[in-house]
């Protein structure tokens, strides 16, 4: 995949829906870069991933591609309690999937959110991982696990093909 298809899975999730985000798992943020080009000059996004090294390649080819974007890196574990602002919306990006009970992190990601607003999930087509990618859920399977986390009107926003396990999806969920 690539920058135009980054941003083609993400694009109907994040356009219209506010300025302040959150990048949950970033790693070195290429869906970082596609959320910067949607949300463009005075957009926010709050990046966290564990890996300070990661944050520093992606706080620099953000700060060139993307300079009106404000960035916040900030190096936690996202399955646990972080400080944010609230949040229009929400990206997690092929991070969820390396969660074996995500229970306890939606309902994180949910008091993130303000009312009304999104989490974009982006991950594999499949409910059975292999070592790289050990937990996906098809969307199938995150309709369900979207609903009793606590959100609403979750649907299903694009989808590609992937070498590994299939396809790729994103998908639309509403606090």
């Amino acid at each position: 995949m690539d920058h135009a298809d980054h941003v083609r899975l993400i694009r109907e999730g994040v356009s219209g829906g506010g300025s302040t985000w959150a990048d949950l798992g970033s790693g070195e943020g290429a869906f970082t870069l596609a959320l910067a080009d949607l949300l463009g000059p005075g957009g926010s996004i709050h990046t966290v991933d564990r890996d300070r090294g990661a944050l520093e390649v992606q706080l620099r080819r953000l700060e060139t591609a993307f300079p009106a974007v404000r960035i916040t890196p900030i190096a936690a574990d996202f399955t646990a309690p972080i400080e944010l602002p609230s949040l229009d919306g929400i990206l997690m990006a092929n991070s969820l999937h390396f969660v074996r009970d995500k229970a306890p992190v939606l309902a994180l990601v949910l008091g993130y959110l303000r009312p009304g607003g999104r989490l974009v999930l982006v991950e594999y087509g499949a409910d059975h991982g292999n070592p790289y990618v050990p937990y996906p859920l098809s969307f199938v399977t995150w309709s369900s696990v979207a609903v009793a986390a606590g959100f609403r009107d979750t649907r299903q926003l694009a989808t590609v093909p992937s070498r590994f396990l299939g396809s790729i999806y994103s998908a639309l969920s509403l606090r």
